[in-house]
């Protein structure tokens, strides 16, 4: 992503005259970009008030559910991790070393809702 200081460099090489900090907002009156003088920044987006994604000048980005919390991470070096929540506590972690932590509890299904899951028929081998 290119920082409003680059989008607003002329074609002869001047820079505007910008005042730092830069801060935008959404209609709601959230803060959805800001970018200082060093060039740092970072852009938010929200759905119904709640962040859902966040991504900064270093690059790291975040994504959210609807209650705030924290479902996939993503670093410059491709380090990511995943989260699954269920009634607000973490059943599920894994990330790109390989590492999983697994507490989701089964769920009890009939073929039925199986294939009415899937959304086509299913078959039951072996």
């Amino acid at each position: 992503m290119k920082t409003i200081r680059e989008l607003t460099k002329l074609s002869n090489g001047k820079k505007l005259d910008i005042k730092y900090p830069i801060e935008l907002f959404d209609k709601d009156g959230n803060k959805v970009y800001y970018e200082n003088s060093t060039g740092y920044w970072w852009k938010c987006e929200y759905q119904e008030g709640t962040a859902v994604y966040y991504e900064n000048g270093f690059w790291w980005k975040d994504e959210l559910d609807k209650d705030g919390n924290k479902v996939y991470s993503e670093g410059k070096t491709g380090y990511w991790e995943k989260r699954e929540y269920r009634d607000g506590k973490e059943v599920y972690y894994e990330d790109s070393n390989g590492y999983i932590v697994d507490n989701r509890k089964p769920v009890d299904m009939t073929i039925e809702e199986v294939c009415k899951e899937l959304g086509r028929n299913v078959r039951v081998v072996g």
